[in-house]
């Protein structure tokens, strides 16, 4: 603590030569005989001064000087420990990185590696009490399945939808999935935490676990150390030369993985044991890198105002200063018209301060009505499901997160076209910005749709047929029952058009595509 403290502002501390000017002049003009020593001679100086004793030992010079002295150094800063700034999430964000390589269908668990890992992930986003999340899927390549989000449906929704054969790229490189993670969490002004679900990290992926520094890395292994056969819900058990492929789980490698890089790792349990590990890494990782590495030092000259306050109140005469504050809210308070609470809380916070406080207990209208911050005002909005509201605030400022904002507030607005342009907008200001990319995909993917269905409806003939015949054969037929659940249930699988396992196949196939020179 001693070796941390500081000044923020050290350059105040010239102040502290006013202290001394002042105690200096008032010794000056306390000086009675070096006052009247030029007109009055020595002989007879002596016999007119008189020597006052007794009285206040508290000089008002003094007093001045040690008021000033503690103002000053309260005003320069002085700290010793790192505090987390405000509108910053007290949650560490997390990254989940899934192993979707074909051995994670083996079924030594049950009913799979993979599965049994989708229901892990459940159970950690449960704990995390609405904290920010992101899922990474990776095999031969790694992809952004979605970006950090507060929705646990969503997250629910797209893990249930993982699958080995969404894969573009065969085989695993599970430094692609690090550098992929490590590049959302550098955006992100809290310490994260990435978790690897897999069943084994390969040996030249160590390197880069080394070489991670700025996040906490977890490592959660899932198998058996005797192995099972890999058996797809698509092909089957997977057979290599007429044998079936026994996949274990590396256990030696991750300890290795363990003793080289240093990262957190254990083996998936039958009971929330597992669970309990990951949450307590991530808020272990979280205090740690908060505390060494805070946001920005704590200001602890705001203390220093309790003995300011208390010299001052010294030099009050006759307390008429004090009088005078007590009158004036007295007058007030017994003027006409109530006090409100409104009136008091203006004193005392500014309005975007109001508008966090509002914001932070939920009441999304109430902090929108307070905030003066376009992009915060905006935000209450959009929480508040006012989107309409939400898009004209976030208009009117001109960045990549706004028109990201945006983008977002047009698709629950089903403006789909407004939406795929202020994604491109976003684009063009934060260039390779994964969320702003992934949201872009599926707001072309919803437009194109939504054309789809309107040229399927102007094409329906409108025009009478020219004749209409009837098969007396029919009147043959046999009598039957048709249950209409049934038929509406099987006409609606058949519009449905895309899954979102579908969907992230050929999310992951183009961006592959993409990068091939």
């Amino acid at each position: 603590m001693i070796a941390d403290f500081h000044f923020l502002r050290p350059w105040l501390l010239l102040g502290l030569v006013l202290p001394v000017a002042v105690l200096w002049l008032s010794s000056r003009s306390g000086d009675v005989r070096n006052q009247w020593k030029t007109m009055i001679a020595p002989h007879l100086l002596d016999r007119l001064i008189v020597d006052v004793t007794g009285g206040s030992s508290i000089r008002p010079s003094w007093l001045l000087a040690a008021i000033l002295t503690v103002g000053i150094l309260a005003a320069a800063g002085p700290t010793w420990e790192r505090e987390q700034p405000p509108f910053v999430e007290d949650t560490a964000p997390l990254i989940i990185a899934m192993d979707l390589s074909p051995t994670m269908d083996a079924i030594d668990v049950t009913p799979s590696r993979l599965e049994r890992a989708k229901l892990k992930i459940h159970d950690i986003i449960a704990s995390r009490n609405g904290a920010r999340t992101g899922i990474i899927a990776y095999a031969g390549t790694a992809h952004l399945v979605l970006p950090l989000t507060e929705d646990a449906s969503l997250i629910e929704t797209y893990t249930d939808a993982l699958a080995t054969r969404i894969m573009p790229v065969p085989g695993k490189d599970t430094a692609k999935a690090l550098r992929l993670a490590d590049d959302m969490l550098a955006r992100e002004s809290a310490t994260g935490t990435i978790l690897f679900i897999t069943d084994g990290v390969e040996r030249p992926a160590f390197e880069a676990f080394e070489r991670n520094s700025g996040s906490g890395i977890v490592v959660l292994g899932f198998g058996t150390a005797e192995g099972g056969p890999v058996k797809t819900p698509e092909k089957g058990f997977i057979s290599e030369g007429g044998n079936r492929v026994l996949a274990k789980l590396d256990v030696e490698g991750l300890q290795n993985l363990h003793k080289l890089t240093g990262a957190d790792v254990a083996t998936a349990t039958a009971d929330d044991t597992d669970i309990r590990w990951v949450s307590q890494r991530i808020r272990s990782n979280f205090a740690e890198k908060k505390a060494t590495e805070g946001d920005r030092w704590r200001d602890i000259g705001w203390w220093l105002v309790l003995p300011v306050v208390v010299a001052l109140a010294l030099s009050f005469r006759r307390g008429w200063v004090v009088r005078t504050g007590a009158l004036l809210l007295a007058l007030r308070l017994l003027s006409p018209g109530d006090v409100t609470a409104a009136e008091f809380t203006d004193m005392w916070l500014t309005p975007d301060q109001q508008g966090r406080l509002a914001f932070e207990r939920g009441d999304f209208t109430d902090a929108a009505s307070h905030f003066s911050d376009p992009m915060w005002r905006g935000v209450s909005l959009y929480r508040a499901g006012k989107f309409a509201d939400a898009v004209d605030a976030f208009a009117s400022v001109d960045r990549a997160e706004s028109w990201y904002d945006q983008g977002n507030a047009f698709l629950h607005l089903l403006k789909f076209e407004e939406a795929v342009a202020a994604f491109n907008k976003a684009l063009e200001r934060r260039k390779d910005w994964p969320d702003a990319q992934a949201n872009l995909v599926i707001a072309e993917r919803l437009l194109k749709e939504q054309k789809d269905k309107e040229q399927e409806e102007q094409q329906e003939p409108n025009e009478k047929p020219d004749s209409v015949q009837f098969d007396d054969k029919g009147k043959k037929g046999k009598e039957g029952q048709i249950n209409i659940a049934e038929q509406t249930s099987e006409m609606w699988m058949k519009n449905l058009q895309v899954s979102p396992a579908d969907l992230m196949a050929r999310k992951f196939s183009l961006e592959v595509e993409k990068r091939k020179p």
